[in-house]
């Protein structure tokens, strides 16, 4: 099994490459808005470096949302475009989920409520429990909620960028960040059941019904 993980929700770029056993690629790049140069030098770079081509991989995993606004689409575009033009399936990875498996990576938290900015008011949240498999999974849906409503939705430490913007009764960190790392570890254990789908099927996740018309609103979020 190999794995190629792409994370660009959270305005930053990653890449991972995995396989059954071990990280074989990690490269991330840091630097603000910057997904549209680096995506596809850093996939490169991961294969060059691997020894691997694109046929030789078992799925795709990309980070669907919610998130920044082109953040989340260039993610999801890329993914599609390669695993069509290979024949792979894709596992989308919330970005929800994937901080909190960052916050379970980076501080062992085992329960957490992840809490995304989303601008005007408003984020993106869920909760999150550790399974016996070592994957944080949802305990309740993703919302989109102003920030008094989600004080009452956190049932646990709040993480994230909005964590901070919330009334909850504990926040950790907010310099913790999902990266591709997270999306391969949440990938691998989909991909060993094949819970995969049709690159047809790499689509991005907004919450926001009504995004494309919010963009100015976001102060140039996306």
């Amino acid at each position: 099994m190999k794995l190629l993980a792409l994370e660009t929700a959270n305005e930053q770029c990653s890449v991972s490459l995995i396989d059954a056993t071990q990280e074989l690629y990690f490269q991330l790049d840091g630097r603000a808005k910057a997904q549209t140069q680096t995506i596809l030098p850093l996939i490169e770079q991961a294969l060059l470096q691997t020894q691997n081509q694109l046929k030789d991989l078992t799925a795709i995993a990309f980070s669907r949302g919610p998130g920044s606004f082109s953040g989340v689409r260039i993610n999801a575009a890329v993914a599609q475009a390669l695993a069509w033009s290979h024949d792979l399936p894709v596992i989308p990875v919330s970005s929800l989920q994937a901080l909190a498996q960052a916050a379970y990576r980076l501080h062992g938290l085992t329960q957490v409520t992840a809490v995304l900015d989303a601008r005007m008011q408003e984020v993106y949240i869920a909760n999150f429990s550790l399974d016996e498999q070592g994957v944080m999974q949802a305990v309740d849906d993703e919302k989109l909620l102003r920030y008094e409503h989600a004080s009452t939705y956190c049932r646990y430490i709040a993480v994230g960028s909005g964590s901070a913007l919330i009334e909850a009764e504990q926040t950790h960190s907010q310099a913790i960040v999902a990266t591709a790392q997270d999306i391969a570890s949440i990938a691998k254990v989909y991909a060993a059941e094949q819970k995969w789908v049709d690159a047809a099927y790499a689509l991005p996740v907004y919450l926001r019904d009504d995004a494309w018309k919010k963009i100015p609103e976001q102060g140039k979020a996306g």
